[in-house]
């Protein structure tokens, strides 16, 4: 395994595909339990992916003597500062608040000797990247660093052309990205019928299913909660704008099956690891293929079947086309009855 070699490694793979245990294990044989000092840091886009890799990570290192320490904002920071006290030497946690523990120097990097920067992609996409410099800067040299990300831009390109040495590439082939189980439908509905299209849908797909709709706004995502919980849905929303207590109590909702509706903009979906997702929707179409990937691969894990289905209006049509040529087969074309 490279990352138990000492190489770098970039692991293009989508979320759900068991990168926490990939890295999680080696940390667990590499990491001296006996230097009560940070010696790896694991890097996520949200609280909520930072809660579930710690969550893991505990599990995994449960009997090597190794503490977990996680750090994001919205939690005590004092609480944080204890825990890194204590003699963490794994440190999960999003970029903002690690950078703030590093320039209070609550945080000492210096013997940090293994950096993982999780979903790297959609750090980028949330705005992360300057973070994600920052802090690599302050972790000294030579250290191991390992990048995993589903999509491999440019820019992520470039990041890991200045910050990894000769690395280990591993990579899903590209017909993979978008797992085979998941059934990909489009509809094309005008916008004004968007919300009886859904309805039609959810009421096809029936009660007992876990289904997460994507809006791309705060205010998109609690228009239609209201508009859904007014014709008698049980539905609830996530978004940046909500508390990290609300979050937290929507998200246990949904886990546990007390919740099977769930509204959500692309930025707080990024954490969301829930294996029993039956269908996404996308109730607006997502901006780029990139975003239609993640979106996608919230549905279909650890080898379940999934649906998704993605609704189309008049001015959807030229991402409709890219996902054609990138999907060609795959993506099929249906058919509303409110239509018919």
């Amino acid at each position: 395994m490279p990352l138990m070699e000492g190489r770098d490694v970039v692991g293009k793979a989508r979320t759900g595909t068991g990168k926490t245990a990939a890295f999680g294990i080696p940390l667990a044989h590499v990491i001296d339990p006996s230097q009560n000092i940070s010696q790896a840091i694991i890097m996520v886009p949200t609280r909520e992916l930072a809660m579930q890799a710690s969550i893991e990570l505990q599990r995994i290192c449960k009997f090597s003597g190794l503490k977990v320490a996680i750090l994001y904002g919205g939690q005590s920071i004092r609480t944080q500062i204890e825990a890194l006290k204590r003699g963490a030497q794994i440190v999960v946690g999003t970029p903002g608040r690690v950078l703030d523990h590093l320039s209070r120097r609550t945080l000492i990097p210096d013997g940090i000797r293994l950096a993982i920067v999780d979903e790297v992609d959609r750090m980028l996409d949330a705005g992360f990247a300057p973070d994600i410099e920052d802090i690599l800067r302050w972790i000294p040299k030579p250290r191991q660093t390992a990048v995993f990300s589903a999509t491999i831009p440019s820019p992520i390109q470039r990041l890991i052309n200045r910050h990894l040495v000769n690395p280990v590439w591993v990579n899903i082939s590209e017909e993979d990205d978008i797992e085979t189980k998941v059934e990909q439908v489009y509809f094309e509905v005008a916008n004004q019928d968007k919300l009886d299209g859904l309805r039609e849908l959810l009421d096809r797909n029936g009660i007992g299913s876990h289904t997460l709709v994507f809006r791309r706004t705060q205010i998109g995502v609690d228009r239609l909660v209201s508009q859904l919980r007014r014709r008698g849905y049980s539905a609830s929303g996530i978004h940046g704008g909500m508390t990290q207590s609300q979050r937290n109590q929507v998200m246990q909702s949904f886990r546990s099956g007390d919740l099977h509706l769930l509204v959500a903009t692309d930025v707080a979906s990024r954490g969301l690891d829930i294996p029993s997702i039956s269908h996404v929707i996308n109730f607006d179409m997502p901006a780029t293929l990139e975003e239609y990937v993640h979106r996608i691969g919230r549905t279909g894990r650890m080898g379940r079947a999934g649906i998704a289905a993605t609704f189309v209006s008049e001015l959807d049509l030229d991402l409709l086309d890219e996902l054609q040529k990138y999907l060609g087969d795959e993506l099929k074309r249906d058919v509303l009855t409110m239509y018919c």
